[in-house]
């Protein structure tokens, strides 16, 4: 069976996109009481079996990185990934959020949107989501890589990431980036053009 690798996911309860239906579902995080298939920090990917995955989800996670260990993360990223393997990316997009905080006349204190969770701020988006961050006492839960298209193209490129295909969606970036020669059955999940 495929398997995918849910990078900083917290819990196996809350679901992983339509794509993933037919995966093997295997949740990597640094939380033991959400009782993680791998529990490791996302730096030290390095440190597990090679090519084991055909996909890795990591939404929400890569920006609570430093920007030189995001080029770790990526790194290993890679070295788990299958041959045709690829990476599915969520990151919040610093130029829209920007962009929507001048056109709105927002504050960094402004709330930007409503969330499940809450009131978010332009501030939360930035730094992390303060709440969390206060009533955890971790400030691993802060941001600290802001991404636009542009820089996290090039992160992937540096990384040595293929076939990338990157968009923009409300406050989002969205990227799948593969191995290497990109697999028909992935190009197809995803309804990418193969490039």
């Amino acid at each position: 069976m495929k398997k995918v690798l849910n990078v900083g996911g917290n819990s196996k309860l809350i679901p992983l996109p339509p794509q993933y239906k037919n995966f093997e579902h295997l949740l990597l995080d640094i939380d033991p009481s959400g009782n993680p298939d791998v529990l490791c920090d996302s730096r030290e990917l390095k440190k597990l079996e090679p090519s084991q995955f055909e996909m890795i989800y990591c939404s929400h996670n890569l920006e609570h990185y430093y920007e030189h260990d995001v080029k770790k993360v990526l790194a290993g990223f890679m070295h788990v990934l299958k041959d045709g393997g690829a990476v599915h990316i969520i990151v919040p997009d610093m130029h829209e959020v920007m962009k929507y905080m001048i056109e709105k006349n927002l504050d960094l204190n402004d709330v930007l949107y409503e969330s499940a969770i809450g009131p978010i701020r332009v501030l939360d988006v930035i730094y992390g989501y303060s709440n969390q961050i206060e009533k955890s006492g971790v400030d691993f839960f802060a941001h600290k890589t802001g991404f636009t298209l542009k820089s996290l193209l090039g992160a992937l490129n540096f990384a040595g990431f293929t076939n990338i295909h990157g968009q923009a969606s409300g406050f989002n970036l969205i990227f799948i980036a593969f191995k290497n020669s990109p697999s028909s059955e992935i190009i197809d999940l995803f309804k990418l053009q193969n490039k």
